[in-house]
């Protein structure tokens, strides 16, 4: 097992993956990470769908203008939706369980990246939200944080540089 300390210097970002599938115990690991997540109020609220169809993924990779076209070299993805009217908090707590997988990822050895979803779209104003729910079937009330794109990685990065941490930016008891 990674120490967090070491984890969180050695969780990059990839967008480059090999085309060796994920073991579905790798993905029930990922998914556990999630559902323990912390949320507000205990609510849980969340849902995730995980995407492992090629065309369903490569259609996700048009979701918006731009960022999301590597998503096509991705094995496997994984949606994080939440209910705004169940959940006032459902960006917060899909955040936490996206980067809680990212991270459960990163332990298994494989690369993930986010996907940013909420807020973007396509030049005819068509948001992400609609395209994504119209290919993976999401009901009306369900809005989708990000995808986050996993696989096993294809690219080598460097640890974060810890002399490049902006300590400057952590403030003691006032600004």
């Amino acid at each position: 097992m990674t120490a967090f300390k070491d984890l969180t210097q050695l969780r990059r970002s990839h967008r480059k993956f090999t085309e060796e599938e994920i073991d579905p115990e790798a993905v029930k690991m990922i998914l556990r990470a999630a559902l323990m997540s912390p949320t507000s109020k205990g609510q849980r609220a969340w849902q995730f769908i995980v995407v492992d169809d090629k065309m369903d993924i490569e259609k996700l990779s048009d979701a918006k203008e731009m960022g999301g076209q590597f998503l096509k070299g991705a094995p496997l993805c994984i949606a994080v939706l939440g209910d705004p009217l169940q959940n006032d908090c459902w960006v917060e707590d899909g955040s936490i369980a996206a980067i809680s997988m990212q991270y459960q990822a990163e332990e298994l050895g494989l690369g993930s990246c986010w996907v940013q979803m909420r807020g973007r779209g396509l030049s005819d104003g068509t948001s992400a939200d609609t395209v994504i729910r119209g290919i993976l079937d999401i009901p009306e009330n369900y809005s989708v944080l990000c995808v986050l794109a996993i696989g096993h990685k294809a690219d080598t990065r460097q640890p974060q540089n810890e002399d490049k941490l902006k300590w400057e930016n952590v403030h003691i008891n006032k600004f």
